[in-house]
């Protein structure tokens, strides 16, 4: 089930407050490119707990072309 886009619209980094990014993975996650970090969904639920999250890997999660 992909992630719901209007919970994406509202969900924002818990350290930088900047806007996330969805990618289904796997593993499915949650990325900050502002604070460089990338969060885990679980059971389809987001964990957005900076001590959770884990340092962005940009060969691993490349920007989108705009």
């Amino acid at each position: 089930m992909p992630f719901p886009a209007d919970l994406l619209e509202i969900l924002v980094c818990p350290k930088s407050k900047a806007p996330l990014e969805y990618h289904a993975g796997p593993p499915e996650v949650l990325l900050c490119r502002t604070s460089q970090l990338v969060y885990p969904i679980r059971d389809g639920i987001p964990i957005l707990l900076i001590d959770e999250a884990q340092p962005l890997d940009a060969t691993q999660y490349p920007p989108h072309p705009e």
